[in-house]
């Protein structure tokens, strides 16, 4: 017995067939196309980075879609699924151990009994507890366990790319809710100024001096401004539909709020880095990264197979013809015994399993690449739209103050007669479409900034998982 478990112990040590994982080169630029990168600018976005945004209501929807939504509830079932898996991965390390028990009445024929027969009818009692228990020579086990912890671990990193994006949508959806009141804010003063121009206009008329070609042109700009804020009130209500599900709030209404409740400034926004520190910072990539391992030990598994599957078997027990001799002595069963078995002719079938798991690496691979090149592609894109939407809010903020005043000039000098209405409708077209630029880009500026925050990792750390 203890040559039997010196040799347990030897090959449990051994080395396990299949290649061992190492990170594949990933061969992303030094820096981000805006130049926006530095060795020394390396730290993590804030845990709860949407708190940045000085804004309780958002704060409030976040954390409510955090502990309700569906999809982190599922995400959370995932990963109690791989725990699971996990578990009966590491219990094949340990032997099995059955107990059976059989009692039987049978009666053998007397014609064929020979001399002095037996008793025709007998009595058999059987009991035993039995085990078996595979020595891992080769691995098989050993690269099991590492493809189910390399799951489970991916399962973590896969919850944390759905708050990650989930905390995005709410925020930019929540953003969208904002805008758009500021914008219905705007239609409305749009709508009521068109309707003073349009009894402007009919004061006019009835003194004979405009035509009624103005006030038809009149009554059409009233009609544009009121399609308009219905239209806007249209999105607006399905973009609060839209945050009453991600939140589990099917009866969400968000009261209306004035434009100086939109975030007029970005928080301070965090740093990029480098680009190679995306490979720690982004919980998709961590996840891709460990299917890829998990994939990768799969081939071990698969190539154990070409050796012989060795087994440790034992059993004690009892058998007797009554219940009263079942646990004397003479009744006493045991046996031990090695068991190794392997294929020696399959047709190729192993060869084709290992190919197979080859082939779902390479896939692996490729996955992880492309996740690592969309992270990249994301910051450079978030860091552009970012540094873009930035220099063009002043641009927009001039052009909406000098659209107003030119309004304002023209409507003076039509009630003078020196402007005709076609410069009116224009001047109150331009200012209308400046306003709305202004608060559309600054979505698209705090869209940009949430963007950024989630291409970086969001508030994600890996020690966290």
């Amino acid at each position: 017995m203890r040559a039997l478990a010196a040799f347990a112990a030897v090959a449990l040590a051994g080395c396990a067939i299949g290649p061992d994982y190492s990170r594949p080169g990933l061969d992303l630029p030094a820096g981000y196309p805006s130049g926006e990168a530095s060795a020394a600018a390396q730290p993590a976005v804030e845990d709860q980075w949407w708190t940045l945004y000085g804004d309780a209501t958002l704060d409030d929807l976040v954390e409510a879609a955090l502990a309700k939504n569906p999809d982190v509830e599922f995400a959370v079932a995932r990963i109690e699924e791989a725990n699971a898996q996990l578990r009966e991965a590491n219990a094949a390390f340990l032997p099995e151990i059955d107990a059976g028990v059989n009692a039987s009445r049978s009666r053998v024929s007397a014609a064929t009994a020979f001399p002095n027969p037996p008793p025709l009818v007998r009595n058999d009692v059987r009991g035993q507890l039995s085990t078996g228990f595979e020595i891992d020579l080769w691995g098989r086990l050993r690269r099991g366990d590492e493809a189910a912890r390399a799951l489970a671990l991916g399962t973590r990193f896969a919850r944390e790319v759905v708050f990650l994006t989930l905390e995005g949508l709410v925020a930019q959806t929540y953003f969208a809710v904002r805008s758009l009141d500021t914008q219905i804010d705007l239609s409305q003063r749009t709508l009521a100024a068109r309707r003073e121009s349009l009894d402007v206009v009919g004061a006019r008329v009835r003194g004979g001096l405009a035509s009624d070609l103005d006030s038809n042109a009149a009554s059409i700009a009233v009609a544009d401004a009121s399609l308009q804020l219905k239209d806007l009130v249209r999105q607006r209500e399905l973009a609060e539909h839209q945050l009453a599900v991600l939140t589990s709030r099917l009866d969400l209404k968000l009261e209306p709020a004035p434009a100086a409740k939109m975030p007029s400034a970005l928080p301070r926004l965090p740093a990029a880095g480098l680009p190679s520190t995306l490979l720690e910072r982004r919980p998709d990539i961590r996840q891709a990264e460990q299917s890829l391992v998990a994939a990768n030990a799969q081939i071990g598994v698969a190539k154990a197979a070409y050796f012989p599957t060795v087994s440790l078997l034992a059993g004690d027990g009892g058998e007797s013809t009554a219940l009263a001799t079942f646990v004397s002595a003479p009744a006493r069963i045991w046996s031990v015994g090695l068991n190794a078995a392997m294929p020696l002719l399959d047709w190729g079938r192993t060869t084709a399993r290992v190919a197979e798991a080859a082939a779902r690496k390479d896939q692996a691979a490729a996955t992880y690449r492309k996740a690592a090149e969309t992270a990249f592609r994301e910051v450079a894109d978030a860091l552009t739209e970012v540094r873009q939407a930035s220099i063009s809010q002043r641009e927009f903020e001039d052009r909406a103050a000098t659209a107003n005043d030119t309004l304002r000039i023209v409507n003076a000098r039509y009630r003078s007669g020196l402007s005709t209405y076609l410069e009116v409708l224009d001047a109150q077209r331009t200012a209308n479409d400046a306003e709305l630029s202004v608060a559309r880009n600054r979505l698209a500026l705090l869209n940009a900034s949430v963007s950024l925050m989630k291409a970086l990792g969001g508030g994600w750390r890996p020690d966290a998982s």
